[in-house]
This record gives structure tokens, C-alpha cells and sequence, in this order.
């Protein structure tokens, strides 16, 4: 592991554990050549599929991204930066799982939205008219509609 302060190769290990239940191995490390410390993660490679979008563009499923989209539907709401490492996980583990080598962002948008409903309803609707697209306020309310009736179930 290539220091990020000196970009020497030499460093020791002082303290590895794991982290987000086992799925992570955390390691504090420090430098030989300038004895900074640094934290490096480290996870099991997963073949994970291409994302077909909706033009038709296919690209490498980047957990960032989905991260991102989270992150965003979440701001200023209660739900923990956990919260939404272990829906990314979630996610990731049961595309790995499946084995397909192709699936469309509408499926993962789907199962996003299904892992946010119970988190944080806020979040849920903020993702949905970006997910969906909303283009006027009768589709706010028609999702609202949804939400509360499925909610009162």
C-alpha cells in the first residue's frame, strides 16, 4: 500500500478489524518513511454487473453512485450514513448473488426505493421524483397517495 502523504511503498500495519458486519477489513497503517498514520479498507472483489440505462449506455455498477443518490435523498433527514452503507451493501450483495450479467438502472432504482420506504419516507418521495421523474405536482401526489395508502396497510 502506496503512503498517501510520501508515496512510499514501506508501511507497517498497526490494528486490523472488521467493519460494516465483517463485510470490510479495516486497517490503520503507518509509514516507514514518514510515520503518518493512515486507514485503508479493504473488501472482497464481487463480479458485479453492467447497468443499462435509459438511453440505452451501458456502464460498470459503481457503488459511489449509488451512495451518491442516497446521500442526496437523505440530506437533512435522520438516517445514519450506516443506514444507507448497508442498503449499498444490500444492494450489491444481492446483484452479486444473482449472477446476471446485465440489469437495468429501473431495477436498481426499484430496489433502492423499496429499501427507502421503511428508512425514511422524506428521503423515499425526494428519491422517487428524480428516480421517476416527476414532471408537475400531480405526480408528487399521486406518489403521496401511494405512500400513505400502502403506509396505512
Amino acid at each position: 500500500m502506496r503512503c498517501p502523504f510520501c508515496g512510499v511503498l514501506d508501511n507497517k500495519v498497526i490494528d486490523s478489524r472488521l467493519s460494516q458486519g465483517g463485510e470490510v477489513t479495516r486497517r490503520r497503517r503507518e509509514c516507514d518513511r514518514c510515520n503518518r498514520r493512515y486507514t485503508t479498507y479493504e473488501r472482497v472483489e464481487q463480479v458485479l454487473p453492467y447497468v443499462i440505462k435509459k438511453d440505452g449506455r451501458r456502464e460498470t455498477f459503481d457503488r459511489a453512485k449509488v451512495l451518491g443518490g442516497l446521500r442526496r435523498a437523505t440530506v437533512k433527514r435522520p438516517v445514519s450514513i450506516e443506514a444507507l452503507e448497508r442498503v449499498a451493501s444490500e444492494l450489491e450483495h444481492a446483484l452479486a448473488e444473482e449472477g446476471e450479467q446485465e440489469v437495468s438502472s429501473a431495477r436498481i432504482g426499484e430496489r433502492l426505493l423499496s429499501s427507502l420506504r421503511p428508512l425514511d419516507q422524506v428521503a423515499y418521495v425526494r428519491f422517487a421524483s428524480v428516480y421517476r421523474d416527476f414532471q408537475d405536482a400531480q405526480a408528487f401526489v399521486v406518489e403521496l397517495s401511494n405512500l400513505i395508502d400502502h403506509g396505512a396497510k
